[in-house]
């Protein structure tokens, strides 16, 4: 039973800025058709790249693991489709850079044919979480919300942090995107279902769904999912519509009041937060033993014809999911994967959709403005007022741009989730979070630098000390041939061998010496 009072609390900062949600919401345009050729990057979720387990010419079924991580952090990735894999290539691949990174092309047949899966868990309330986490890590699952870490991580909190509440985040307060809305209306069964499997994975006591109140349709589709349930420890919270609301730590201190640490995790205290779409894939995985191959994706913008939400296979390519959409309007100007708050910028649309994929965004140029010509700080503190993680973002900023690395961290950089509001609201048109990043990745690739001549001191500490280990048994040897000799020596005692030798010479010179006679008498 509930017995907080969630919704109660509020977070720092963030902004009220239009939603433009209704271009899209509630409009399924359907499933987008399976492409010829199927693009799926090694590197969908946070952690380790995954490796490939199948060769050119290999043919594989839908659900097929096509490639696996060897590391704890990563998540493996299936084929979306049968069909004949065509080879593993570089490849252009949703990322900020631009940048190409290998991916396995997959060539469909037309069949759609599913390969060997594991046997449903229907009883998994019977089962050991550890049982249902290696389910949920098979099945590929990361979270969907955008920062795509494996969820199978996230639910392995550990014996000594116990949690008391389960969050799932339905806020999606990224304006343009309603994806998650759509979800949430028509397919609240599904989510609650997931719900009563991570309270048992989790092992926690209660679940708080969060929703905007920009979302009265989904609110009333999840209270009426919950009621059905029957589940008593679970509550519909109500929260009101700020960016970014759907933050994790944000939600997390508006249901529960409870801060998490600096640098540290949800489960630290006591809390496990997870996305409505997220939870959802953990029904098919548990329930119906199927893994993630696609997702719901908002495509929408002044420069789409018809926007709206499609289910779309991973490793589709864009201009596929566009077509689907109507197409490109005379107003598309900008193309953006993600909202217009924490996305980027594409600089073309040959791209595949991902697991993080939830948005398209074709935005005008009234939508995405180009930026205006960044002038100096003024120190009006503005930033300072709309930043949800309480940072100081003008230092960070100066710390950033005089790349002065250990500052930042004192600053905390690192708890900065760069929802752009201290961007969104600079007079001097600064793009303070491409500062914030630029530091994160110079810190991340100082720290990278660090590890390896940490390594490599290692490596060299160890050669020394197993030459100057041998050098030691090698003169321990030595020194004990030395003493050995010199204890004989010392005692003076007869050496067997020795008078043997000298015994059997002395026999030899006596047969000498009477055969030398014997012949003088002759």
């Amino acid at each position: 039973m509930i017995t907080s009072n969630p919704g109660h609390w509020d977070f720092h900062g963030g902004i009220h800025r239009p939603d433009k949600k209704s271009l899209s919401a509630g409009k399924f345009l359907g499933k987008v058709p399976l492409p010829e050729i199927l693009t799926l990057p090694l590197q969908q979720h946070i952690g380790s790249m995954a490796e490939p387990v199948v060769t050119a010419g290999e043919h594989v079924y839908k659900g097929q693991i096509i490639a696996r991580s060897t590391e704890y952090i990563g998540a493996p990735i299936h084929a979306p489709s049968s069909g004949i894999v065509l080879g593993i290539e570089e490849h252009p691949v949703p990322h900020p850079s631009g940048l190409s990174a290998p991916c396995i092309l997959l060539q469909t047949d037309g069949k759609d044919e599913w390969g060997e899966l594991p046997e449903p868990l229907p009883h998994y309330a019977d089962l050991d979480p550890s049982v249902l986490r290696e389910r949920i890590r098979w099945a590929g699952i990361v979270g969907l919300g955008g920062a795509a870490f494996p969820t199978s991580v996230k639910l392995n909190h550990g014996p000594d942090r116990p949690i008391q509440t389960l969050v799932i985040n339905g806020a999606e307060c990224e304006p343009y995107i309603t994806c998650d809305d759509l979800l949430m209306r028509e397919q609240a069964d599904r989510i609650v279902e997931g719900i009563e499997i991570l309270l048992h994975v989790a092992e926690a006591q209660e679940c708080l769904i969060g929703i905007e109140d920009n979302k009265p349709e989904a609110i009333a589709a999840m209270r009426r999912a919950v009621t059905e349930s029957g589940l008593q420890n679970v509550q519909v919270v109500q929260v009101a519509t700020r960016y970014p609301m759907g933050g994790e730590k944000q939600l997390i201190k508006v249901l529960t009041g409870k801060e998490v640490p600096s640098h540290g995790i949800p489960a630290e205290i006591g809390v496990i937060c997870m996305n409505v779409a997220t939870t959802a894939a953990v029904t098919d995985a548990v329930i119906a033993a199927r893994p993630l191959l696609s997702r719901l994706v908002t495509v929408t913008g002044a420069g789409i014809t018809s926007p709206g939400n499609l289910e779309v296979a991973f490793g589709t390519p864009l201009p596929q999911v566009i077509q689907l959409a109507g197409g490109y309007t005379d107003q598309a100007y900008k193309l953006i994967l993600g909202g217009p708050m924490m996305g980027f910028t594409l600089g073309n649309d040959s791209i595949p959709l991902t697991k993080g994929s939830n948005c398209i965004l074709v935005a005008s140029q009234e939508e995405a403005p180009a930026p205006d010509r960044a002038l100096p700080c003024i120190r009006c503190g503005k930033c300072v007022e709309v930043c949800p993680a309480q940072l100081l973002p003008q230092q960070l900023y100066w710390y950033a741009r005089a790349k002065d690395l250990d500052k930042t961290r004192e600053y905390n950089l690192f708890d900065c989730i760069e929802c752009g509001c201290c961007s969104w609201v600079c007079p001097s048109h600064i793009p303070l979070v491409q500062y914030y990043r630029f530091a994160k990745t110079e810190n991340w690739a100082m720290e990278k630098e660090k590890q390896q001549a940490e390594k490599a001191r290692r490596r060299h500490e160890a050669r020394t000390q197993r030459l100057e280990r041998l050098e030691r048994e090698r003169k321990a040897r030595l020194r004990q041939k030395k003493e050995a000799l010199e204890k004989k020596t010392a005692t003076n005692a007869p050496d067997p061998k020795k008078s043997a030798i000298e015994a059997a010479m002395k026999r030899v010179a006596e047969k000498k010496a009477r055969q030398s006679r014997e012949n003088e008498e002759h």
